[in-house]
């Protein structure tokens, strides 16, 4: 009974977070009476998606050990050449140019991080916090302050949920998290998948038994990189415009989003159907905080307790194993 306990939590290790996911969804529900309405829940989920993309991302450079502190700027960036780059009159040649030129600067930006990291053995919290200075400082070279506006037609198409049948609607936020979750499945059937959780668990272990650790470690970062940058798509489109500061307020609630999801920060354990509840999770606070109306001051107490609470959440999980025995 000890062993399958055991095995239970370290397969699912976000369970905790569900129970509190399912927790702030009642709540929610008590607050926003018409909460699972398709015009509530589609509008809900598109803001969430930024939030969710970026913490898948920053998933794999947690698994494996590290930490990215540049994805809000890497963000920034996308939004700046995304709002520049594509306008109101585009035509798609130019949105495909456009969309080029963003996910190649995104994966840059995430090759110069994985090269620090790998190459220049510097910390990665060191590393990925300076880097971040540039990347803000790229976008705001682009787009000194809030403007641009996309084409209407690629708004449109992202707000507005697919239509299935008369009655039944899908958001679009939910095809593209299925979409990831679906390629994050397939992953986990490939060796890269066991590299990485080695390269997390021990990364001298995983090198003694031919891992290539610098690379699963630089890939990394290109991942995150890639999904911040389609979190930066996700925004654009949500809103129409670009933003030079948009992910200033990003990076953290992503390292948050992932351990509260259940993933460690020592690395090796976790995935990204935490992540993404994780992010769920902070997003549903922040309605519940919104429409309570509640004091501004209150945001940032809550904050810090969700923090308190996603690092306490590995030692909760261990008590509970300990009360199985």
């Amino acid at each position: 009974m000890n062993n399958l306990t055991n095995r239970f939590f370290s397969r699912n290790p976000y369970i905790l977070s569900l129970v509190l996911l399912v927790m702030m969804v009642v709540i929610n529900r008590a607050l926003q009476a018409n909460l699972f309405e398709i015009g509530p829940l589609n509008g809900n989920l598109r803001v969430f998606t930024p939030a969710i993309l970026m913490a898948i991302g920053q998933t794999f450079v947690i698994i494996a050990g590290g930490v990215d502190l540049s994805v809000g700027s890497i963000l920034s960036m996308g939004t700046a050449i995304l709002a520049t780059q594509i306008p109101a009159e585009a035509t798609p040649d130019v949105v495909i140019r456009a969309l080029l030129l963003t996910f190649m600067a995104g994966i840059l930006a995430g090759a110069v991080n994985g090269f620090g990291v790998t190459a220049l053995r510097l910390q990665p919290i060191v590393t990925t916090y300076a880097t971040s200075f540039i990347f803000a400082g790229i976008a705001l070279r682009i787009l000194p302050s809030p403007g641009g506006r996309l084409p209407r037609e690629l708004t449109t198409f992202w707000r507005s949920p697919l239509q299935v049948t008369e009655t039944f609607a899908i958001p679009n936020s939910i095809i593209a998290i299925a979409i990831v979750i679906l390629l994050w499945i397939l992953l986990t059937k490939t060796r890269y998948r066991q590299y990485l959780y080695a390269t997390g668990s021990n990364a001298d272990a995983a090198y003694s038994t031919g891992v290539r650790v610098n690379r699963i470690k630089f890939s990394t970062y290109v991942f995150s990189a890639l999904f911040a940058t389609l979190a930066a798509l996700a925004l654009t489109l949500g809103s129409g415009t670009g933003n030079p500061r948009a992910g200033d307020q990003m990076t953290l609630p992503s390292v948050v989003a992932v351990v509260l999801g259940g993933t460690a920060l020592s690395g090796g354990q976790g995935g990204i159907i935490g992540s993404i509840i994780g992010a769920l999770i902070l997003g549903l606070i922040g309605n519940i905080i919104s429409f309570a109306n509640l004091d501004s001051w209150v945001r940032p107490l809550v904050d810090a307790l969700i923090i308190i609470i996603a690092l306490a959440i590995p030692a909760v999980i261990g008590l509970v194993r300990r009360a199985w025995k």
